[in-house]
Formats: C-alpha cells, structure tokens, sequence
C-alpha cells in the first residue's frame, strides 16, 4: 500500500554537472510523484563517463544516511544500449541505477537482500528518451519507491548484477604498489592503497615515490607539513593519499588516474 506519512530521503549522485538543468530536472519528476521526498545532493562533478569514480563516491557517502534511503546513481555511459536498469536492496537501502557496476562497490555481496531488473514500464516517464534515462526511469522508479510501490512490482528479480573490484595492491619485497584511483576536487590524489595494507611496515620509514616525486612518512594530518609540502596520509576514506598542503597534489606533480604508486622502506 502506498503511503506518504514518512518523508523518504533520495539521494543524487551524477556526472551532469550544475550547468545544465538535466539535474532539476530529475528532481522536478521526483517531487511531481512523490512531494514529500527530501532529495540530497551527494555530487554532480563525477568526472564525465567515471564509473569507478562515482562508485567510490557512493560507497563512502552510503554508510552516513538513515535506513531505508533511496540512493539514484546516474554514469551510465551506456544509456540507450541493452545495459540493464536496476534497482537493489540491500538490507539498509535501495540503490537504483545502470547495471554497469557503478552500484557495487557500495553493496557488497553479502548485503543485498535482491536485485530488480527495471521492466515494469508503468513505473516510467509514459514519453522515453534514448538519452536520459535519468529523468525517464531512474527518478520516476525512485519517486514510486518512496511513495511505497513494493519493489517486486518495478520489475523482475535477477540473481547477478554487474560488479566492479579495484586495481589490487601488490606487495613487493621491501614495501606496496598500488595506483591513484581517483582525484578529489582539492587536488588529492586517492591510491588503492588501505589503511590496513600499511599494519606491517613502519609508517614513518615508508617513502612513496609516483614518477619522478618523492615523499617520505605516512604523517596523521595535512598539517603535519608545512604550508605548500607534499604528505602521505591516510584519509577519511581510510585509503592512502597523496596530498600537498593548501594545495593540489594533482596540479603540482601532473598526477593523473591510474598512476603507479609505490611504497618502500628502503
């Protein structure tokens, strides 16, 4: 049965960007379904086409909302093709947005109670477009979600659902090698590189070398350098970065996606 006594919290992350309205828009179908929903902004600046980017975005936004969020995800560079539509619940949310693993890395295995192919096209926007499954699918599936629809109804259940997994990091003889694998809107560059992958080797004798830079120690806060240095610190993500004070790490050194880091104590 539908209801709308408990307002549900929806949750947008894109990479369209605040330029264009394609945003508002999605939030006007929301609001034209379901008036109560209160809609969040995690980020629209996903680099366009990212999708490990904004896997990474989601997953580390996900574990901060209430039970029962409706999370919309839309990088789907594959609009418009024979890519799936879903929606995923998880013990704790629902995510609903392209099967191209861009859900993934925030709904592990272990916590998805079933995955729904998005067919029941009762449930869309009647006028579709080839190119903004957004405002057409997406929006429309999330508003009917938070009005009450029952999940079964959006669709058919499916066993699997597209995954993504990280560039994993390898230990060397003397230390790691991992890889940047996103740049954060200060210039920090994020490696795949865990907190818990540091444990066997001194933090401070740790020198980590990307091209031709070099910095030495794992230090516990930006301001343990100076103004303008480089530093190695484990971030709220509770993954390594590379970052330089009251600046960006990415401008000073050319860092880019996918660079090799590695960590040694030699």
């Amino acid at each position: 049965m539908e209801h709308l006594l408990n307002p549900r919290i929806i949750t947008f992350l894109t990479d369209f960007g605040t330029r264009d309205a394609f945003v508002g828009i999605m939030k006007g179908v929301i609001l034209e379904i379901c008036p109560t929903a209160s809609l969040v902004d995690l980020s629209h600046e996903v680099p366009p086409q990212h999708i490990l980017s904004g896997a990474l975005l989601l997953r580390s936004a996900v574990p901060y909302f209430p039970s029962g969020t409706i999370h919309v995800v839309v990088i789907d560079p594959g609009v418009g093709s024979s890519r799936r539509a879903l929606v995923v619940e998880t013990r704790q949310a629902y995510f609903v947005g392209p099967d191209n693993g861009v859900l993934s890395l925030a709904v592990p295995e272990s916590d998805v109670v079933r995955v729904i192919h998005l067919t029941n096209e009762q449930y869309f926007l009647p006028q579709r477009s080839q190119t903004f499954h957004g405002r057409d699918v997406f929006a429309p599936v999330a508003a009917h979600l938070a009005r009450g629809v029952a999940i079964e109804q959006l669709g058919v259940e499916v066993p699997t659902m597209e995954r993504l997994s990280l560039p994993p990091v390898r230990q060397q003889m003397h230390g790691l090698a991992g890889c940047i694998i996103h740049i954060d809107h200060f210039g920090n560059a994020i490696t795949n590189i865990a907190e818990a992958d540091l444990r066997p080797f001194p933090r401070a004798a740790l020198l980590a070398s990307i091209g031709t830079v070099r910095i030495c120690g794992v230090v516990a806060s930006y301001a343990s350098v100076a103004i303008g240095a480089p530093a190695l610190i484990v971030n709220s993500w509770g993954l390594v970065e590379i970052a330089v004070r009251n600046g960006s790490a990415a401008q000073c050194f050319g860092l880019q996606l996918g660079q090799p880091i590695f960590l040694t104590t030699h």
